[in-house]
Parts: structure tokens; sequence; C-alpha cells
């Protein structure tokens, strides 16, 4: 039998191999996630490089070969049922990328941003009949939120399901009726710079309605500049007394 120290020793040995098990994981992860968001952003550019270099079935099979790869990196240590979570989308676009080897269709390649606004749209869309995913983000930050906040998180969701529709109709028109050039200018970089421009308009919105700013630079900044446009409250009126609460109730 193990000794007290002995017992000890081993059970710290256990909780380091552990903790160290779970650091590499996160940082897997962490690198897995990072690859995955380089291969969006420059998928078009490497879609338009691709096809005009070289032909679709040799394209194809290369770049579902390189994501197969990827797809193996990502499931290494992973559960069954978690491996098969993961593996939807990557399988999706290497099925995708394989066809249109197959076909010989440029079509299909373009297709990739168009399925990827579909799979979103599908997943806000459907967050409406529970709760939404604006309102997910949001508890994650803030465990209540008022009725006006979780009306307000509906709406954002609504909004974001309406530019998925329309991202994804100009992507797809331009897949089929435009030069390769034109998509590749829209799909990786326009769309993007439409995506930042509505993610930092409803961030400038949140903020001068609710009125509630984090410690970074720039919401403090932001919270600087909104308190030059907010209106004052009326002469002889404090903020929250009760007569200003009365006015705010009448009005």
């Amino acid at each position: 039998m193990l000794n007290t120290t002995e017992a000890n020793g081993l059970r710290s040995a256990r909780a380091e191999g552990a903790s160290r098990g779970a650091s590499e994981s996160a940082a897997s992860t962490k690198v897995v996630g990072i690859l995955g968001a380089l291969f969006a952003l420059l998928y078009p550019v490497g879609v338009y490089i691709g096809l005009t270099r070289l032909n679709a079935r040799l394209f194809g099979v290369g770049l579902a070969a390189l994501v197969l790869v990827g797809l193996v990196f990502r499931l290494s240590g992973k559960k069954r049922e978690h491996a098969l979570v993961a593996a939807r989308i990557p399988v999706t676009v290497v099925a995708l990328l394989l066809t249109g080897a197959l076909l010989n269709d440029r079509r299909l390649f373009l297709a990739l941003p168009v399925v990827t606004n579909l799979a979103l749209l599908a997943q806000f869309a459907t967050s409406l009949r529970t709760i939404p995913v604006a309102e997910r983000f949001a508890r994650a930050k803030e465990d209540e939120l008022t009725t006006a906040q979780i009306a307000y998180c509906r709406a954002v969701t609504i909004v974001w399901c309406v530019f998925l529709v329309a991202n994804g109709g100009v992507t797809a028109v331009l897949a089929l009726f435009a030069p390769l050039g034109w998509w590749a200018l829209y799909a990786g970089g326009l769309s993007y710079v439409a995506l930042g421009l509505l993610a930092a308009g409803e961030h400038i919105v949140r903020r001068a309605r609710f009125r509630k700013y984090s410690s970074t630079p720039h919401d403090l900044l932001l919270a600087r500049v909104l308190r030059r446009f907010s209106r004052p409250p009326p002469c002889g009126l404090a903020p929250g007394s009760p007569a200003t609460d009365l006015r705010k109730a009448r009005e």
C-alpha cells in the first residue's frame, strides 16, 4: 500500500496531467478556430486564383484534400458525439468541392459562401421560436435582462436574418451571372465590410439606447461622444427626481 506522501504525490501528478491535457486541448481548439476563420476569409481569393490558373477538377480535389487534413486535425481527441457535430460543416464543404470537381462546374465552388449564409440564416431564424441568438449572447454577459433589452435582442436577430438573406442573395447572383473577379471582390471583401459596418452600427445603437458601457477604450470614447448628444433634463429638474420620473411617464 502507498503511504500518505506517495498517495498525495500520485494525486498531484494526475491533477497536473489533467490540467496539462486541458490546456493542450484548449490551445488546439483555438488554433483550429483561427485556421477555420482564415479559410473562410481567404476562400474567395483562393477560388479566384485557383480557377484562373487551374482547371476545376484539379482545384476541387486539391482543396477538398486540404479540408480533410484540417478535419482530421480538428477531430483528434474529441469524443464521438462531439466529433459528429464538429464534422458536419467540413464534410459538407468537402462534398460540395468534390461534386464541383466531378462535374467540372466552377459554380459549385462559388456556392460555398451562399451555403454558409443559408446555414447561419437557419440558425438565426429558428432561434426566434425560442431564445434569439442575440439574446443568448447578451445573457452570456448579463444574467438578468429587462423587457426592453429582450425585445431589442429579438429585433437585432431579425435584422441579422435580413442581412444574411441580402448577403447570400447578392453572392448567389454574382456567382451565377457576374465575372469571377466580381464575385471574389464581393465575397472576399465587400461582404465582410458590410458585416463589420452592421456589427459596429448595432453596437453604437445598443450603447446609445441602454447607456451600458464596458471599460474598453472604444466604449469609454463612445460614452463620451454619446453624452455630448444626449438631451439634458429640463431646467430645474434633476435626473432621477420624482418630477423627472413623472415627466418621463407622461411623455
